[in-house]
């Protein structure tokens, strides 16, 4: 078995050729090439300038639209097409824990050299992220300028943390069955930073249905764009259930990892001070 997909672990290390699973890679050269089953990932790839070398992504990865346009779909991040995969002849294959299923990875292996492995659980687990495909692909210049927008955006987060009073808030992802995030969910963590804190606390399923006793618990509800694309229209509805104040959320702001996740935490930043009433930083 290839040992990149021997065992899925959690945890970076100081070395940034080494993936989430342990394994270190060696430097890629320029023909490099790339199939992404993970899209803030493919989206990752793109910002650090290796779109040439993509070649391949999932149907769920959209971003950067044009460039990814005449990119070739491989099926979705579950369902893959081994044989379209296959035909492509991958150099790299880019690999989530959580959003890949494992049997398909490993099905992958045994023909993709090079099997890259992430997990990123909380923000501040993008700057190994950004070194490993900065390492791995040559890109440590447009890596390191990614590593310091994060880290200004993690810093102001920290400000505003101790700013404010923290805040409990229910944040909804689906709709019959009314469904939300557990704190062991990179979600659950993007939303910490900013100091507003998920419920219900403890450990449990990852995506939790709930009753709507939960909400006397929380402070607010954000009722998120996606997985379920919740809008205006359910605002009223959430209120009545809940009986507490609730907002629209951009999903994707919040839920994606790589190169989003500065503009993810700037827009909580922004979101956070105008829900608080302050002004604009």
């Amino acid at each position: 078995m290839n040992p990149a997909i021997e065992t899925f672990r959690t945890g970076g290390a100081p070395d940034t050729h080494v993936d989430a699973c342990g394994r270190r890679h060696p430097q890629a050269g320029g023909d490099a090439r790339i199939v992404s089953l993970v899209p803030s990932l493919t989206e990752l790839i793109c910002d650090l300038g290796l779109g040439a070398q993509l070649v391949g992504r999932t149907g769920f990865c959209i971003h950067p639209r044009e460039t990814l346009r005449t990119v070739p779909k491989v099926g979705g991040t579950k369902d893959v097409k081994v044989d379209v995969l296959r035909a492509l002849e991958p150099s790299h294959l880019i690999v989530n824990v959580d959003e890949n299923r494992r049997e398909t990875v490993e099905e992958l292996a045994a023909f993709v050299p090079n099997v890259i492995v992430t997990h990123p659980c909380a923000p501040a687990d993008n700057l190994g992220l950004y070194r490993l495909f900065g390492g791995v692909f040559g890109r440590e210049r447009e890596a390191e300028a990614l590593c310091a927008a994060l880290q200004s955006a993690l810093d102001e987060a920290a400000a505003l943390r101790a700013q404010l009073a923290g805040e409990a808030v229910l944040y909804l992802i689906w709709r019959q069955p009314w469904m939300t995030v557990s704190r062991e969910t990179y979600i659950s963590a993007m939303l910490d930073t900013v100091g507003w804190r998920t419920l219900p606390e403890g450990t449990g399923p990852r995506y939790p249905a709930f009753d709507w006793a939960l909400a006397a618990r929380a402070e607010r509800v954000f009722l998120s764009s996606e997985p379920y694309h919740f809008n205006a229209s359910h605002l009223s509805e959430v209120e009545s259930l809940g009986g507490r104040p609730a907002a629209l959320i951009d999903g994707e702001m919040v839920s994606w990892y790589g190169s989003r996740a500065v503009a993810g935490l700037r827009y909580l930043l922004g979101l956070r001070r105008e829900l608080a009433g302050l002004a604009a930083a």
